[in-house]
């Protein structure tokens, strides 16, 4: 195994993991030695990411110094998550215009998941507000957060902290320090995590095909169909005509991040892939400063993959009830879906909540997502990775907008890439 690269691994771990669900489909003592083996994965993954999110924040940030620089930045980066993902939202709604997943389909062969929890969230979520919303973006315990994994409230800290200590100067270096220790640290940790990641995916891909069985995909085909053939259209269409103005190719930032968009895919884990990525964009040519904000920013704020199953899942409801939606009315839904998905960064199973609370709103049939629950992990998996891409886009795009993205580096690291790949 050692001679053979992580996404090698990774691959192996996946087919196994496959083979071994669709042998044992339906067993239950086969899913209860596979549970555990993929919590282990996730749980590890978890450990890692809010003290690499904190330190990485805090040591770009102090080396920064400069609030307006920040302000600059971050009014530039919200400005640039909003346009992309309303280009995401568009998209998904024109796909599901010209195909039409949801028509002609026979509820009555449909299989009912439970969505009872996202329900709850949802109804919760709704009658807080988006005022609300941003109000829990500031703590009132820092140390709360952190339990819960709270990641605007965290970076909304991380960045306070950070400006804090390049203001106090010299007596704030003994602090920078010590974080730039805690990060070394928390990358080295990464990399250990990292082997054991082939093991988690097979665990994790061999419990969801075990457990639904890839016969659960024939009736929703068509569904999984578009949303997929969409994503792939967004990212080489509309993620490469972004980079080819940022002066990039998609499809060379796909070969460097190749092993963590297959572990997206695998694990359907935003968070499994964070800290490597936010390394890699690093590596790429990207400034720490901006690297570290982007990114971390970029996992509440730009999800691009998640707004194209939002449009697309909301129109498959509609059709499959045989409700007609008029261009306003989907103008509409398009406004909806952007206030909602902001409102609901950091909520726990985001994509689904959002979309249950646009249907609430726009008064559509909220029983239609029971139908899609079953799937939803199949869809989760794509829209991890093109969310993954569009993040690893956006911290170039940045950092050349900001002036810092060191194209010499840039070079060096695809030259090594390629140069290990013929190896």
């Amino acid at each position: 195994m050692k001679k053979l690269g992580l996404a090698t691994q990774i691959f192996i771990g996946l087919a196994f993991g496959i083979a071994i669900g669709a042998i044992f489909y339906g067993n239950n003592t086969v899913m209860a030695i596979l549970q555990p083996l993929g919590d282990i994965f996730l749980h590890l993954i978890k450990m890692i990411v809010i003290p690499i999110v904190v330190s990485a924040l805090i040591v770009s940030i102090a080396g920064v110094g400069d609030i307006k620089k920040l302000g600059r930045l971050g009014g530039k980066t919200i400005l640039y998550f909003e346009i992309v993902t309303t280009i995401a939202l568009a998209v998904g709604l024109l796909a599901a215009n010209l195909f039409h997943p949801g028509s002609g389909i026979d509820m009555g062969n449909l299989e009912k998941g439970d969505i009872s929890k996202y329900e709850e969230t949802s109804k919760t979520t709704e009658s807080t507000g988006v005022a609300a919303q941003i109000v829990h973006i500031i703590p009132t315990n820092i140390f709360q957060s952190l339990t819960e994994g709270n990641l605007l409230a965290i970076i909304f800290f991380s960045v306070l902290f950070g400006l804090g200590v390049a203001a106090i100067g010299e007596k704030g270096k003994p602090v920078l320090n010590f974080f730039e220790g805690v990060l070394e640290s928390m990358f080295w940790m990464t990399n250990l995590v990292m082997k054991f990641a082939p093991f988690g995916v097979f665990a994790l891909i061999g419990l969801n095909v075990a457990k639904f069985g890839i016969g659960s995909l024939i009736p929703l085909g068509k569904l999984v169909l578009v949303i997929y053939l969409t994503m792939i259209f967004f990212v080489f269409v509309v993620l490469g005509i972004i980079a080819k103005m940022a002066g990039t190719n998609v499809l060379v930032l796909i070969k460097i991040l190749k092993d963590e968009l297959i572990l997206a895919f695998t694990t359907a884990s935003s968070e499994a892939v964070l800290p490597r990525l936010m390394t890699k964009m690093e590596n790429f040519g990207c400034p720490k400063a901006v690297t570290s904000f982007v990114i971390p920013t970029g996992y509440t704020f730009n999800l691009d993959g998640s707004s194209i199953y939002q449009a697309i899942a909301a129109l498959f409801i509609a059709q499959m009830y045989g409700i007609h939606l008029s261009f306003i009315e989907q103008i509409t839904l398009l406004l909806v879906l952007m206030l909602t998905s902001k409102g609901m960064a950091g909520v726990a199973g985001a994509s689904f909540v959002v979309v249950l609370t646009t249907l609430g709103s726009m008064g559509l049939p909220l029983e239609g997502m029971a139908f899609i629950a079953g799937i939803d992990r199949i869809l989760d998996m794509l829209r991890t990775s093109v969310n993954v891409v569009g993040n690893a886009l956006a911290a170039i795009v940045m950092s050349k907008w900001e002036g810092g993205f060191d194209k010499e580096k840039a070079k060096h690291y695809t030259d090594s890439i390629r140069k290990s790949d013929v190896a």
